[in-house]
């Protein structure tokens, strides 16, 4: 007779609590741990990896009693795609064997910037999504990460991240999207509905605040109110889960006044759950339990950290055993946690694992790359060797429009394109180097640093080389000039001696991404200001003062104040660690094959040490007379010129007044007046200049990406509810407030074309997290 728990013919939920009935303590708890592991490049099965904060794990003894998760199978080691498979199906095969239920472990793996694993297609960062003001195409690339994930035997990717950028001092922001929650949530929810478009369950991180640490230090303690708290970070979680519909959430490591993520039942439970109505599993930051007692200090020791963690919310130890084992047992022993708490946690994780058919009887560990092939070669690993392509032309086709529609133009006094100049010196320590193109997430970065004698694994050309091919017809000469973040100067004399005999100079400047202080960008590569690593503002101000036309070309993982640049420059081209296409999608915007049309997701400072600054931000903490320091950006968010141009014109309010839950109709002809074809990015900003709580004085609301041709025209058609104007009141309760507003329809934060005033009559209006989200933009 078939256990209920492999019927196929009841929901997730029955099957999940059969098996539940049938478990003992210590086969609940094995389903609530993941193992960190590295598959073969041999293709046998995979082998436990050691970090600092774990103790050894013994697999013999842990796998009959089960196991939740295997951790990151294909992103710890460098192995070919196929062994890896191979390595993966025979783990699996183990796993089932050894536990009397024959439930298979769950395989997650990071997809921050791609498929974090050897050989996959390495796209832009998080940061260059964001860039793009492009949903459509995230989601796109999305269902190609996860389709990719899947088809090797991967249930379960970790992103994207939600954090919104509050001080851009802080290492991690390349893996964000932006300092604005709407643009954040949009774009976030593309990425989570693409991967979950592929079978790949979505996890959204770092839920919450962990992006608005003090000092913009990574792990630091959070100092926030509940209205930014509610208005600023929490709005893209909660839109990703409403229309992403994700599976998984994985908590954050910082503590907000005090209360730790992982400890704080309020978030993970009340507002995660019985508010928004999320059904899937919470995930724990790796080792995010054992700091509740290592770093945050609120338990004695293991087993009060893991019923902290259990009572607040968390279903999954990640990315090994180390609290979830023997001190939850220890706990329910004592009397302390109820085994009721552990079925909670354990019944999501098998419902999950239902819905994934791993707990079907016809389950099978063979993935779809390797399905249909001869079973003698599954026991021929070097027969599989190589058979497995992870970085297709689609693949590297999507990487590239991606990383050309999310290269900024932040200034060009006509210098760019670059045509008919006869000598170019590209200068710069970002000039001739594949570590300008890629994130700290990056496969060849994140794990390939620790492995130097092995071949990167897809092809990285540098901005040289695709300069050169761009620009044939020029004689391009390259020199370092310095090192990203080195302190020798004996390079810029040869710098300002080939600037002096150019006609004009490309400087690629920027960061090298890295983790924990061994680069300029990335997790735990934190800055005190915002100054260009090492020598670089000293080596661009050096190339000003030749008097040869000076094209700034950054390649980096946050921004950067550019000093004189900003003003004496030619051009200045932006572009965030754009991956794998990143040097033809840069070489093709200088070249002018790329009209640019990428928009800033965050501002780049005026000055290096006026952080945290935003453009979301209240009249209070802009410029003027009562402070000597001055927070004006140089470009702000949402800033990006084209190589042709855009009117605006033709505004018609159809309803500009309106209750406080109706909602305002208005429209407008946008036009490419230009000689090219072109995007230009609709934007429309919120001003609200009386309420009840301080507001910023812009956000936000909506915005639209269109295309058109030399000449051409569209009519703009946009609607916006009463509810995008709603905001936390002085009872903590999200409302419409009744009175004047105004909204700028804009090419960026601080270039506002077209301006309507609306007003909101009648009461205020509470609203909750069913309101509407968007503003409806159609073009005719």
């Amino acid at each position: 007779m078939t256990p209920l728990w492999q019927d196929t013919t009841l929901d997730a939920d029955a099957r999940a609590d059969a098996l539940i009935r049938a478990m003992t303590l210590p086969e609940k708890t094995a389903q609530l741990v993941g193992v960190w592991v590295g598959a073969s490049d041999e293709g046998g099965e995979v082998a436990p990896h050691q970090h600092d904060l774990e103790e050894p794990v013994d697999l013999d003894a842990l796998l009959p009693y089960g196991l939740g998760q295997l951790t990151r199978p294909f992103g710890t080691v460098p192995v070919d795609p196929a062994l890896g498979a191979l390595s993966l199906l025979r783990t699996q095969r183990r796993i089932v064997e050894a536990n009397r239920f024959g439930i298979p472990a769950l395989a997650h793996e990071e997809c921050l910037a791609g498929f974090a694993a050897w050989g996959a297609t390495a796209y832009p960062v998080p940061l260059s999504w964001g860039a793009t003001f492009n949903p459509d195409l995230v989601r796109s690339m999305a269902a190609a990460i996860g389709r990719d994930m899947r088809s090797v035997g991967v249930h379960q990717g970790l992103a994207p991240v939600l954090d919104v950028v509050r001080d851009a001092r802080w290492g991690r922001v390349e893996e964000t999207i932006g300092e604005d929650p709407y643009l954040v949530g949009t774009v976030a929810t593309a990425y989570v509905q693409g991967l979950e478009s592929a079978g790949i369950i979505a996890t959204l991180k770092h839920f919450a605040g962990y992006s608005a640490s003090r000092a913009g230090r990574n792990l630091a303690p959070v100092s926030m109110g509940p209205r930014e708290r509610a208005d600023v970070i929490l709005p893209p979680f909660e839109m990703a889960l409403r229309e992403g519909r994700p599976r998984s959430v994985m908590h954050a490591y910082t503590d907000t006044d005090g209360l730790p993520s992982a400890a704080d039942p309020d978030l993970l439970t009340g507002l995660l759950r019985d508010t928004w109505g999320f059904t899937g599993t919470v995930v724990a930051d790796y080792f995010g339990i054992a700091f509740l007692k290592l770093l945050h200090g609120v338990a004695g020791d293991w087993s009060e950290a893991a019923a902290l963690a259990l009572a607040s919310g968390v279903d999954v130890e990640l990315p090994t055993v180390k609290t979830f084992g023997q001190p939850l047992l220890d706990t329910v022993a004592a009397g302390t946690v109820p085994e009721q708490l552990i079925d909670r946690a354990l019944r999501r994780v098998l419902v999950q694992k239902a819905q994934l058919g791993l707990l079907d009887p016809d389950w099978d560990p063979v993935p779809t790359a390797l399905a249909g092939r001869d079973p003698e070669h599954l026991e021929d690993p070097e027969a599989l060797r190589g058979s497995i392509d992870l970085d297709r032309a689609g693949n590297r086709a999507l990487a590239r429009e991606l990383a050309e529609q999310a290269v900024v133009l932040l200034r060009n006094d006509g210098t760019l394109p670059l045509t008919n100049r006869q000598r170019i010196a590209l200068i710069g320590p970002n000039a001739d180097t594949v570590r300008a193109l890629l994130g700290c997430y990056a496969f060849p970065v994140h794990v390939g640093d620790q492995h130097p004698d092995v071949p990167l694994g897809i092809e990285l050309p540098t901005l040289a080389t695709e300069l050169a091919a761009a620009l044939a017809d020029s004689e391009l000469v390259v020199a370092a000039g310095a090192a990203v973040d080195g302190t020798d100067t004996s390079g810029f004399a040869e710098a300002v001696e080939l600037a002096r005999g150019a006609d004009v100079v490309v400087l690629a400047l920027g960061d090298r991404a890295g983790l924990f202080g061994r680069g300029t960008s990335g997790e735990g590569c934190d800055v005190e200001l915002l100054e260009l690593p090492g020598l670089q503002q000293q080596l661009l101000d050096a190339l000003l003062d030749v008097g040869t036309p000076v094209v700034v070309t950054l390649l980096a993982g946050r921004p950067y104040a550019l000093g004189r640049a900003v003003h004496e420059a030619a051009g200045i081209v932006q572009s965030f660690f754009p991956g794998e296409e990143g040097a033809r999608a840069v070489a093709g915007v200088l070249s002018g094959r790329v009209n640019p049309s990428g928009k800033l997701p965050v501002s780049v400072p005026g000055r290096p040490g006026v952080q945290p600054s935003s453009y979301l931000a209240a009249r209070l903490a802009q410029a003027g007379e009562v402070s000597s320091t001055d927070p004006t950006a140089a470009y702000g968010f949402g800033h990006g010129l084209s190589y042709t141009s855009f009117d605006w014109s033709g505004l018609r309010v159809e309803q500009g007044s309106t209750g406080t839950d109706g909602e305002f109709r208005f429209e407008f002809t946008l036009g490419n007046s230009g000689d090219r074809e072109g995007s230009e990015v609709v934007q429309l900003y919120l001003h609200d200049p009386v309420a009840s709580v301080v507001q910023p004085v812009q956000r936000l609301i909506g915005y639209r990406r269109i295309r058109l041709a030399p000449g051409e025209q569209a009519r703009v058609r946009v609607t916006v509810p009463a509810d995008l104007a709603s905001f936390t009141g002085r009872e903590g309760h999200r409302i419409v407030e009744p009175g004047a507003l105004e909204l700028g329809i804009a090419a960026s934060s601080t270039d506002t074309r077209l301006s309507v005033p609306l007003t909101l009559t009648g009461p205020v209006r509470a609203v909750d997290h069913t309101r509407r989200l968007h503003a409806t933009v159609i073009v005719d």
